[in-house]
């Protein structure tokens, strides 16, 4: 009698385990492939996921250079298909230069809590490109110097912008760049960049980004 009930507890136990096993649910790393226009906020918000464990877990892919097809890891979502993705509301307005916190007496720009001195405003033509080598004059997808195309990269007419000025690009509306505004480096040309133009890479295809047509928007000129 004793053994049959010492053989039932274990049973029970057992039954125990398990159940508890698959009812507990289990978290793992998941995979997600990037479409045009997903950068690590879009995909934090997505997966509501803050966005520093997200950019952790995916050290060796720049925030300025996400494509499409690229495979970005979810740390700590269920192993289940990925959710639905954030639709652009049509109705959404670009960030310009008045909605930043900017004091012209000191010469200082604020944007998403950062604080950059500036020596001056310009306010430019801007078009842009994509890596598609027929707007890359036979190149390929690399700047003036030879570094890999990446968001972030502008070109400019030097004699306006020297090659390497860094600036801050506000104003502007497009579902592959950055809602707010973001910083640039002036590190390519090109035959119709004269003046006070620039042209700003954007990844992914020809067609998507020629969606940004001609915009007006200031830059910051930062120190």
């Amino acid at each position: 009698m004793f053994h049959k009930k010492r053989i039932a507890k274990t049973a029970i136990a057992l039954l125990t385990s398990v159940l508890l096993i698959q009812t507990v649910p289990v978290h793992a790393e998941s995979i997600h492939t990037a479409k045009e226009g997903d950068t690590f906020f879009t995909l934090s918000k997505q997966y509501g996921i803050a966005m520093d464990t997200l950019i952790k877990a995916n050290k060796d892919i720049s925030p300025y250079n996400i494509y499409g097809g690229l495979k970005i890891t979810i740390p700590g979502q269920e192993n289940k298909a990925q959710a639905a993705p954030v639709q652009m509301k049509s109705e959404e307005k670009p960030v310009t230069a008045a909605s930043l916190d900017v004091s012209a007496d000191t010469k200082v720009v604020q944007a998403w809590g950062k604080t950059f001195d500036y020596s001056k405003t310009l306010n430019v033509k801007a078009t842009a490109y994509s890596s598609d080598a027929s707007e890359n004059g036979g190149w390929g997808a690399v700047d003036y110097f030879g570094n890999p195309l990446e968001l972030g990269t502008i070109a400019v007419d030097p004699k306006v912008i020297p090659f390497g000025t860094k600036v801050l690009v506000t104003g502007h509306t497009h579902p592959g760049l950055p809602k707010q505004a973001f910083v640039a480096t002036a590190l390519d040309a090109g035959s119709s960049i004269k003046g006070n133009r620039i042209d700003i890479f954007i990844p992914g295809s020809k067609q998507f980004v020629s969606s940004f047509g001609f915009q007006d928007i200031e830059l910051y000129i930062l120190k």
